[in-house]
């Protein structure tokens, strides 16, 4: 069992980048899937959910409007969009899924917002 995140990187105020998560090793679109962030110094939150099936999505107040949460049950991704960076975003992202019997976590990848 695996997620795999990607997509992270250096970029300015107002600006967007793309992540992405790929999972392996467990049934992907049986299973939501979640996207946290942690700051330095702050404790992990959540930033954006979906379901298996990608009917249903949330999302923090601090990124709605601007991050879209979306999968691809045919690759066994997920992704969010961020757009209209701040650099209160910056944060390294871990993609999470929940399997009952396990909690998984992706590696994380460090998204940084400076000019």
């Amino acid at each position: 069992v695996q997620l795999v995140e990607s997509g992270g990187g250096l970029v300015q105020p107002g600006g967007s980048l793309r992540l992405s998560c790929g999972a392996s090793g467990f049934s992907f679109s049986w299973y939501d899937m979640r996207w946290y962030r942690q700051a330095p110094g702050k404790e992990r939150e959540l930033v954006a959910g979906i379901t298996g099936r990608g009917d249903s999505t949330n999302y923090a107040d601090s990124v709605k409007g601007r991050f879209t949460i979306s999968r691809d049950n045919a690759k066994n991704t997920v992704y969010l969009q961020m757009n209209s960076l701040k650099s209160e975003d910056t944060a390294v992202y871990y993609c999470n899924t929940d399997l009952s019997y396990k909690m998984v976590w992706g590696q994380g990848t460090l998204v940084t917002v400076a000019s």
